[in-house]
């Protein structure tokens, strides 16, 4: 009986570890339209032709200051949504990527939009509290953001990171924690787009 309950903390504590980490796939194995897994990445963003961009789920939600927040009240601009939750360890990392290319990129008609994912609310309060990113954060305990993308290009891990251009289209994806030069120069691509 004991090595019963032996084997079974060790392969709750494996569940554990896989399921904090994200299901690891290769490139080959990265997540298409319609799939539900959750994936390591690597923070790499990956473009879309301009030809082959699907339109944005129209998307609306409460912030966590309780005001209201829609994608299309963005429309026109270029928005970049990141998904994140407090207890994230790479999206506390790219925190402070996102809040200064947030602030430098506004003036050229960027706007971000963080979606809180699979948290607790006065956990995701704090964690913006002390990262203070100068945009809202929709408050999506149950996902409903994300499944909203489900059939056009899901964001599949957290931290996940979509680049929406100016007609509403998801022009870019990373999967992981961005990297800053990598993140601003794929917002400064879209946003130059004409």
């Amino acid at each position: 009986m004991r090595a019963t309950s032996s084997a079974a903390a060790v392969l709750a504590a494996v569940v554990l570890v896989a399921g904090a980490a994200g299901c690891a796939g290769s490139p080959q194995s990265q997540p298409q339209a319609g799939d539900t897994r959750f994936v390591a990445g690597d923070g790499e963003v990956t473009f879309f032709a301009v030809a082959d961009r699907r339109i944005a789920p129209a998307i609306e939600g409460p912030t966590l200051t309780e005001d209201t927040v829609s994608l299309a009240a963005y429309r026109g601009k270029v928005v970049v949504l990141n998904f994140w939750a407090s207890w994230c360890v790479p999206c506390r990392a790219e925190a402070p990527v996102l809040k200064d290319i947030a602030a430098k990129t506004k003036a050229d008609g960027v706007e971000f939009l963080g979606i809180s994912i699979k948290d607790r609310k006065a956990a995701a309060i704090a964690f913006e509290n002390s990262q203070s990113p100068g945009y809202p954060s929709i408050f999506d305990q149950p996902g409903k953001v994300a499944l909203a993308f489900q059939g056009s290009v899901p964001p599949a891990s957290i931290p996940a990171t979509l680049i929406i251009d100016r007609q509403g289209r998801i022009a870019a994806r990373a999967l992981g924690a961005v990297k800053y030069n990598d993140l601003l120069d794929a917002v400064t691509k879209v946003s130059d787009e004409k």
